[in-house]
């Protein structure tokens, strides 16, 4: 039996990562959405952590989405453990939500080593940050920051392509820039 990959989905509320998960998913998503008690732009918010599963290349992946509220920061190391990559999501329509970005992945990346890619959603708007845009600002090489549409399962499945091949690198001995 081939052993399953985890991929963390992970940024701040209201950057798409349950509908990348959703978008992604073979199986129906495992939510722990509850109603917003603050503020937040939405009605829900996810509390504790997305799942979904999906087949790349006949190996079985395991999707995990972090909360993206502060209060529920504990979660993040949690749901990262023994994580092959993560996917930073960033809203391209908020680009106020950039810091806390930043702070979401040193975070993660500090405790748990793990290579990582960055999606900037909502590209599918007019007048939003583009991925070279967001590169710039976290000092990436482009093509480490993708333009997403998270309802859009194609821009997605490139996403992932793309963590995988960049988690291949580092297991194979090659550094991986970290934030």
């Amino acid at each position: 039996m081939i052993k399953p990959l985890k991929i963390v989905v992970s940024g701040p509320v209201g950057a798409g990562k349950t509908t990348f998960i959703r978008s992604l998913s073979e199986t129906e998503v495992v939510d722990t959405d509850a109603d917003a008690t603050e503020d937040i732009g939405k009605a829900k918010t996810t509390i504790a952590l997305d799942f979904g599963t999906l087949t790349v290349d006949d190996s079985p992946i395991y999707l995990f989405g972090t909360p993206g509220q502060d209060r529920f920061d504990f979660m993040w190391e949690v749901v990262c453990e023994g994580a092959l990559g993560l996917i930073m999501l960033v809203s391209g329509t908020r680009p106020g939500d950039l810091g806390r970005a930043r702070a979401i992945l040193e975070f993660i990346t500090s405790r748990i080593p793990v290579p990582f890619v960055i999606g900037v959603t909502h590209q599918d708007l007019p007048k939003v940050w583009r991925p070279d845009d967001v590169a710039d600002y976290f000092q990436l090489p482009y093509d480490r920051v993708f333009g997403v549409n998270a309802t859009d399962g194609d821009t997605c499945m490139d996403v992932i392509h793309s963590i995988i091949a960049l988690a291949n690198e580092a297991r194979n001995g090659n550094p991986v820039v970290q934030p």
